[in-house]
């Protein structure tokens, strides 16, 4: 892909380490969301929060035709779930927890009393029996916090529910990766707010109501779009996650697709894609020369392009990815010019988008 001037400023880049590096874990995203919205404020008309704190930036909030761009701004985390008599402490998942990752790991367990720092412990190599190796499972990985005690751990303001997020922050690779934790989907949530600054930077008029959308929730079940997309009832709706880059060793093809980072963003061809308005997209990404490429799913997309594709009577929506490598672990990576890219499809797909455009197959 030709290097190309960075649409991405120091503003921007500044949000993006804030945004990402604060834990915005599933059900306790308030923080992050607010970081979030603090930065699209100066490119909306209007925002408003749902109950359970999916975030909405609003342009043209009268406008009878609605389109929205949405990410979800939840990552992956573990609930403390048994303390033990010593003091060690024994989770469960928040989301698609990888427990194979998790030993040695350090964290930060979110007390009543403010944030505690642990680690996954893990027997030596020198100790374990070679002839009955233990793998990690949810049974024997446990975080120590140093306590002798459960009493220990409870005066630290940790007491089972209390979440649980990985230390690891934003790094860069060779100037050329994104890496870090919870990139799932968060990077989501800042492309999407670099549209809005893009909109409203370029003094860009456009003919509907725009909703920029950062769900909560989705991985545990699409739940924040699922509500949002009820309330919004959007004409149509674009939505951008990740998906896996499979270049790398150990990954299938046959099963997961041909798919890299680097190469651009990924349209998904779906039950729930709406095909006039995926080859909207398609038609803006050729005008625009921006290179992208394809994924087949099966009865699903796995993502909350699904939620508004099915609620109320129908919303016209698709799926615009970004290729990542190593999901759900602490060092996903993303390649920088494709989340340029990214940023530039939605923007051009939703500059041409048409008030009142009527997305059926029949009519």
């Amino acid at each position: 892909m030709a290097k190309t001037k960075s649409i991405i400023n120091a503003a921007s880049t500044k949000f993006l380490y804030e945004y990402l590096n604060n834990p915005s874990p599933t059900g306790f995203e308030s923080r992050g969301q607010k970081i979030w919205l603090s930065y699209i404020k100066p490119y909306i008309d209007e925002y408003f929060v749902d109950t359970y704190g999916t975030t909405v930036g609003v342009i043209n909030p009268k406008a009878q035709y609605k389109v929205v761009i949405e990410a979800h701004a939840d990552e992956i985390s573990w609930f403390v779930h048994y303390i033990t008599k010593d003091g060690f402490i024994y989770l469960r998942r928040n989301g698609g927890s990888d427990h194979q990752i998790a030993p040695s790991m350090r964290v930060n367990v979110h007390g009543e009393k403010g944030i505690v720092t642990g680690v996954f412990g893990w027997p030596a190599i020198h100790v374990r029996d070679a002839a009955k190796e233990e793998t990690p499972t949810l049974k024997n990985i446990f975080l120590d916090l140093g306590c002798k005690s459960d009493k220990e751990v409870e005066a630290l303001g940790v007491h089972v529910g209390c979440v649980v997020t990985y230390k690891d922050e934003l790094m860069e690779l060779n100037d050329r990766f994104y890496v870090g934790r919870a990139l799932d989907n968060r990077i989501g949530g800042f492309m999407i707010a670099e549209v809005a600054r893009l909109l409203k930077e370029g003094k860009d008029k456009l003919p509907f109501g725009l909703y920029i959308v950062n769900s909560v929730q989705e991985e545990v079940g699409l739940n924040g779009a699922t509500m949002i997309a009820r309330r919004i009832n959007p004409n149509v709706a674009i939505v951008t996650d990740v998906c896996h880059d499979t270049q790398s060793p150990m990954m299938n093809k046959i099963t997961s697709g041909d798919l890299s980072c680097g190469k651009g963003p990924v349209l998904s061809y779906a039950p729930a894609v709406q095909n006039n308005l995926l080859k909207l997209i398609i038609d803006v990404a050729k005008k625009n020369k921006i290179e992208f490429q394809r994924q087949a799913a099966s009865r699903a997309t796995g993502t909350d392009t699904d939620a508004f594709a099915y609620a109320t009577d129908g919303i016209a929506s698709a799926l615009i990815s970004l290729p990542l490598r190593y999901m759900h672990t602490t060092v996903e990576s993303v390649h920088k010019q494709d989340v340029e890219e990214v940023i530039k499809l939605i923007y051009h797909s939703i500059k041409s988008i048409k008030n009142d455009q009527d997305f059926r197959y029949i009519k």
